[in-house]
């Protein structure tokens, strides 16, 4: 067995050096995949469909693919279209894939597959007992399907039977990144705990390559090993580089989660080929007992305005762990107040985060900060956005004169960069999901349809 797997790069629409494309289509692949989406980036792209990366920066990369694969004519696999892989992010990526063709006169049989989950399957799922949590996961109760949008994450068997319905392209609802990767192999027989951890390995592009980039990677799948190797300019590849991809993303870099099972890398050995190419051997896959499927959902809990200031003044630096929660506790009563009893202050949260004080481990760091100077970053949320607004004003205005002790008379406690200062954000997500749906097909629970471009 000699399968080529070209990996372009590790999203759709972060953009790659098209040299290291034309390097890849130059091996002659077997298929082309990428990633299009994550949960890296927040509950926001599922939460409201918008996807992180413009179409602009979509198309460009797309253009591209769509074009290699037919000069190629080898199947074109995408996953988790619009970030979180939502029906709309797969509808919207196909637009893009139809103005494409139009423009440049391609032809090839489109697949679209949609992860979607309704409230009522769920809702029986839940029922049935068949919703279970993964570690740290909310706890969760039926009524939260209705008002959460929730997809399924695929694993190979709907790419498989796309591929075997003969589509050129397809374009995947919310996936497992290294199934995308994997269908193809899989479907010619190869060996599985090669084929997974290959796919682990490329998921992302070359972020496994010294520099990490959002280039691609090209596979030589064979029967007891497979190589990896770096396509763009003055890029390379370290048995360690490698091998620490398995960590990206895993608490334990050993044993990854899939779908089916469980890929076991604890025997694999790392070598160098060159400095362009690593060999890989000695995976395993493990066959779970129950397949199961993880679901994603995330729902809209309010709306934001953010201010951002700054201060570096020491006296007021010191100060402000003891002024912060007075000022909150005045806010409080100001919204009674202000909004005339209409506004419970319970359902808004003004936030404060101060960087260079441990803003980043909110009140966990480890060690104590002396800074010269900090930013504020004050956050507003509340259950619509002019109420978020309207609280902001009140709170920009008095966090930039709070009461110091140590001075006498009115003093400005923190600067702001703009004028206005309230900005507002927008919706505010969350996430409410992470488990797994059991007792299914691997198919069941996706959608697919077909149409010729």
């Amino acid at each position: 067995m000699d399968l080529r797997i070209l990996a372009p790069t590790g999203a759709l629409g972060a953009g790659f050096d098209a040299d290291a494309l034309d390097r890849g289509i130059a091996a002659r692949p077997h298929v082309i995949a990428c990633d299009a989406g994550s949960t890296d980036s927040g509950p926001a792209a599922l939460g409201s469909g918008t996807p992180k990366l413009s179409d602009q920066a979509v198309t460009r990369d797309l253009r591209l693919l769509l074009k290699a694969r037919n000069t190629l004519q080898v199947p074109l696999i995408i996953g988790s279209c619009g970030t979180s892989g939502r029906d709309v992010g797969v509808d919207r990526v196909a637009s893009l894939a139809r103005a494409i063709a139009a423009k440049e006169g391609l032809h090839f049989k489109l697949g679209l597959i949609y992860s979607d989950q309704s409230a009522e399957r769920l809702q029986s799922l839940y029922d049935q007992n068949l919703i279970h949590p993964l570690a740290n996961a909310p706890v969760v109760e039926r009524e939260l399907f209705a008002r959460s949008h929730t997809v399924a994450m695929m694993g190979v068997e709907p790419i498989q039977e796309a591929l075997a319905a003969g589509c050129d392209v397809i374009f995947a609802g919310r996936a497992s990144d290294t199934a995308l990767f994997a269908a193809l192999p899989h479907m010619n027989g190869a060996d599985p705990g090669l084929t997974w951890h290959m796919a682990k390995t490329i998921e992302c592009g070359a972020a496994c390559a010294i520099p990490p980039s959002a280039n691609g990677l090209l596979v030589t799948l064979r029967d007891d090993h497979f190589d990896v190797t770096s396509l763009a300019e003055g890029s390379r590849l370290t048995p360690r580089s490698v091998a620490a991809h398995t960590l990206y993303e895993n608490a334990d870099p050993f044993h990854i989660a899939e779908p089916s099972g469980t890929l076991d890398t604890s025997h694999a050995t790392y070598d160098a080929v060159d400095e362009q190419t690593v060999r890989v051997r000695g995976a395993r896959y493990v066959e779970a007992e129950g397949y199961t499927n993880k679901l994603e959902g995330a729902q809209l809990v309010g709306y934001q305005t953010v201010i951002i200031g700054g201060v570096r003044d020491k006296v007021v630096i010191g100060r402000l762990p003891e002024l912060l929660p007075m000022a909150k506790k005045y806010f409080a009563a100001k919204i009674l107040d202000v909004f005339d009893g209409r506004v419970d202050p319970d359902t808004v949260d003004i936030d404060y985060r101060l960087f260079g004080a441990g803003a980043v481990l909110a009140g966990t760091e480890p060690s104590p900060l002396q800074p010269q100077e900090l930013g504020v970053l004050i956050t507003v949320t509340a259950p619509d956005q002019a109420t978020a607004h309207a609280i902001s004003t009140f709170v920009a205005h008095a966090s930039s004169h709070l009461p110091i002790p140590e001075y006498d008379g009115l003093v400005s406690t923190l600067a702001y960069p703009y004028s206005p200062p309230e900005m507002d954000r927008g919706p505010l997500y969350r996430f409410t999901l992470n488990h797994v749906a059991t007792g299914i097909t691997p198919t069941e629970l996706f959608r697919t349809t077909t149409e010729e471009v």
